[in-house]
């Protein structure tokens, strides 16, 4: 028996998707690099969420850069060699990072057509994005099918989040000095979300746990407002507060929650303590 054909469309992400672990050949996922002094990691190949939650702890200085453009090309190209004859690449928002725009540099080097998507969000409002394209690709659609599920389902979602200090993603530029100052103000605790592609502080609780309460609220209603809700729980370093949140979704909505670490380039942006819900429809 011959070799299944692979799907003619590839799909490419970025590893700030915070994917759960899984073989999937319709989809590739490209590092985003993690600098700490004068190293550089690769996420997910020879850096993990919890060597940044630790080195992060530890005191020291974590940055973070997108892929290169040539590194992005070399997926292309093995995509190519796989028997795709297209690529649909969707990244995070590219008001939290110039991946977006290192992977349209790299289309126009690329030996098959790719179309860039810009998913105006992160984490798994990316990742289901992406997975979602992925199905599609593999149940044979076109290119344009391909990137418009992928469109759909991360216009879908909605991510939230809370932080136990906002200094980190003030430090990285992913928050205005105005609102990181909100942390500090009284005790206040900020709630966060991604809206059009930007960080943006929607609520202001006192204590983490009432930050907690209201987090499990919002993705409740989040989820009763979709058609085919899909929930993931994100956490950076101690998954038990994830763990209890994705419990208590189950028996709130009945959805299970994927229940994964953010990307180690998002968990240096959000610092430890980050817990994030993220809730899409696949019936987009």
């Amino acid at each position: 028996m011959s070799p299944a054909k692979p799907p003619a469309v590839h799909v490419v992400t970025d590893s700030t998707a915070s994917l759960p672990p899984g073989d999937r050949p319709s989809l590739s996922v490209v590092p985003l690099q993690v600098l700490v002094g004068d190293e550089t990691f690769l996420e997910g190949v020879d850096v993990s969420p919890d060597d940044v939650a630790a080195r992060i702890g530890s005191g020291q200085r974590v940055t973070t850069s997108q892929p290169t453009p040539h590194a992005l090309v070399q997926v292309y190209e093995a995509a190519a060699r796989a028997g795709a004859r297209s690529v649909v690449s969707i990244h995070l928002s590219g008001d939290l990072s110039g991946t977006v725009h290192a992977a349209a540099l790299a289309a126009t080097r690329s030996p098959i057509p790719v179309r860039v998507v810009d998913s105006r969000t992160v984490a798994m409002g990316l990742g289901f994005a992406a997975l979602a394209a992925a199905d599609s690709a593999a149940a044979g659609a076109t290119i344009d099918e391909v990137a418009r599920r992928a469109i759909g389902v991360a216009d879908s979602s909605r991510a939230i989040f809370m932080v136990d200090s906002l200094e980190y993603l003030r430090r990285g530029g992913r928050l205005g000095a105005a609102a990181a100052a909100l942390g500090t103000v009284l005790g206040v605790r900020p709630l966060l979300a991604v809206r059009d592609g930007r960080i943006e502080v929607i609520q202001k609780v006192r204590t983490r746990a009432a930050a907690v309460e209201r987090l499990v609220h919002v993705a409740v209603e989040s989820v009763e407002r979709r058609a085919e809700p899909e929930l993931a729980v994100h956490f950076l370093g101690d998954d038990a507060a994830a763990t209890e949140v994705a419990e208590r979704l189950l028996d709130a909505t009945g959805v299970r929650a994927a229940v994964t670490p953010v990307s180690a380039v998002v968990g240096v942006h959000a610092g430890p303590g980050v817990l994030a819900i993220v809730v899409a429809d696949r019936a987009t």
